[in-house]
């Protein structure tokens, strides 16, 4: 994407549109909310190499019988965290982040998973690796993850893809909990986005490679422009797919849009991906709103 004061000048603007739009639109923005709740489940537990499909995690949420065995932990993995993700559209417009609720939270989504370790930090030789890295001692957990929190609450004049991005790199590499980091952080992106009235993002399973590359990254420098990337992506993702609803677009795939209005395909692909246009990614299709199909 684009330099990050570009970026966040135009997620203000979309931000600003969102405002406008979702007045007298209570029921929509509900639904839009319970409709994406089964996409962002999906995509967490994807990047944590679930086996599930996104198809999978619908009929699980409904409670339609699967065509294949699935396992208790993945079945709980599922309907945990889509409790998650429901309950902190609430709570986070109650509450500021402290310790009560990520731990309330971890609890909620580690339950019947692995009820010893849910609801509680990493403890005496608790360690845990992912791949080559070793998150530090759990003695440390605490005092750390306290950092990572002031320092979020303390740095208003960053933006706030620049503070989702370092919060999150610093929750990461802290580790806290035995299980569940990664399900759990981008869970804490969120209530942090909603609490200071932004909508909430849907990090995707196509992009865990430049995930990865963005914690080597900070392990190894310190950096957080590849997270910042992702944040800003994420954003105006969101922001894009909510304005074509609420701005009440027709919503067209991106490929019949392409052949309607004979545009290359991949070259709006392309734009789509670096979200130069308004196009949204929606249970794995590329969509576009369309103000007037005849212009």
């Amino acid at each position: 994407m684009a330099n990050t004061l570009k970026v966040y000048k135009k997620i203000q603007d979309l931000r600003e549109r969102y405002y406008k739009a979702i007045v007298g639109k209570e029921s929509l923005l509900k639904m839009l909310a319970e409709a994406e709740v089964s996409d962002q489940v999906y995509n967490s537990n994807a990047i944590e190499n679930s086996t599930l499909s996104l198809e999978e995690t619908d009929k699980i949420l409904i409670q339609i019988e699967l065509d294949r065995y699935i396992s208790e932990r993945e079945i709980f993995e599922v309907k945990n965290l889509a409790r998650v993700v429901t309950y902190i559209e609430t709570k986070s417009k109650e509450s500021e982040l402290n310790f009560d609720i990520i731990l309330s939270l971890h609890k909620m989504l580690i339950s019947n998973i692995n009820d010893d370790i849910a609801g509680r930090f990493r403890k005496e030789d608790e360690w845990v690796r992912v791949g080559n890295y070793i998150a530090p001692s759990p003695l440390e957990v605490v005092l750390r993850l306290q950092k990572v929190l002031t320092e979020y609450n303390s740095n208003t004049s960053n933006s706030i893809i620049k503070r989702i991005a370092k919060f999150h790199l610093g929750f990461e590499y802290v580790h806290p909990f035995c299980d569940g980091n990664g399900r759990i952080g981008r869970v804490l992106n969120n209530y942090l986005l909603i609490r200071s009235g932004y909508v909430s993002i849907n990090i995707k399973f196509v992009d865990r490679l430049m995930y990865y590359n963005a914690f080597r990254e900070f392990q190894t420098k310190g950096g957080t422009k590849i997270m910042e990337t992702i944040v800003a992506k994420a954003l105006t993702n969101s922001y894009h797919r909510l304005l074509a609803y609420l701005e009440n677009k027709v919503i067209m795939n991106l490929s019949d849009y392409a052949k309607e209005y004979k545009l290359s395909h991949a070259n709006l692909i392309n734009k789509a991906k670096r979200q130069t246009i308004e196009a949204f990614l929606e249970k794995g299709v590329w969509k576009i709103g369309v103000s007037d199909k005849k212009q």
